[in-house]
């Protein structure tokens, strides 16, 4: 955070010490890739695939968590009944468990990010090809994706992330589709 924060600074700097008739030339604009993703067909189905992913992987740890909660409430139920080697065998038991319903916490996590990754690295590639164009074609000197670097305000013409997405949905960039 500290570190986008300087290199913030550090560009607002460098941009404050180029003359005027340089400054004039220099075109920027935003993206807000997030959106971009979230609003394209190909992140839209990306994004239903995760949901139907990450639902049936909640329901197996909720059905898991269910199991330790019935387990920790039968150890109690049965604690003044239990010999004190069967309770401790039932702690350690319910221990055990405990531990491997978090390891599969943390799996299902992993899984998830990873599918994620998957799932959006060819999106975010072409994306980037297209703005790569859309920059050349439009005389941009710098693209700036939206929530990094610390922009705050931008005014709506000078946000790209429409154009990308209309361009992005036409089939550009894609392999025998669409405009390169």
């Amino acid at each position: 955070m500290l570190h986008r924060h300087a290199v913030t600074l550090i560009a607002a700097l460098l941009l404050s010490s180029i003359s005027p008739q340089v400054f004039a030339q220099v075109r920027v604009a935003v993206v807000d890739m997030q959106r971009a993703l979230n609003e394209t067909e190909d992140g839209r189905r990306a994004k239903a695939q995760l949901k139907r992913l990450f639902k049936r992987r909640q329901q197996a740890l909720d059905k898991a968590q269910n199991e330790l909660k019935k387990m920790k409430e039968d150890i109690e139920k049965q604690r003044d009944v239990l010999s004190q080697k069967a309770l401790q065998s039932r702690l350690e038991q319910y221990q055990k468990v405990f531990v491997e319903l978090q390891t599969t916490y943390v799996e299902y996590q992993r899984e998830l990010a990873q599918k994620e990754a998957k799932l959006t690295k060819g999106i975010l590639e072409r994306m980037a090809g297209i703005l790569q164009r859309m920059g050349q074609r439009d005389g941009y000197t710098l693209i700036v994706e939206r929530n990094e670097g610390g922009v705050m305000w931008v005014p709506s013409n000078l946000d790209v992330t429409d154009e990308l997405i209309q361009r992005y949905n036409k089939g550009e960039g894609r392999s025998g589709g669409g405009r390169r």
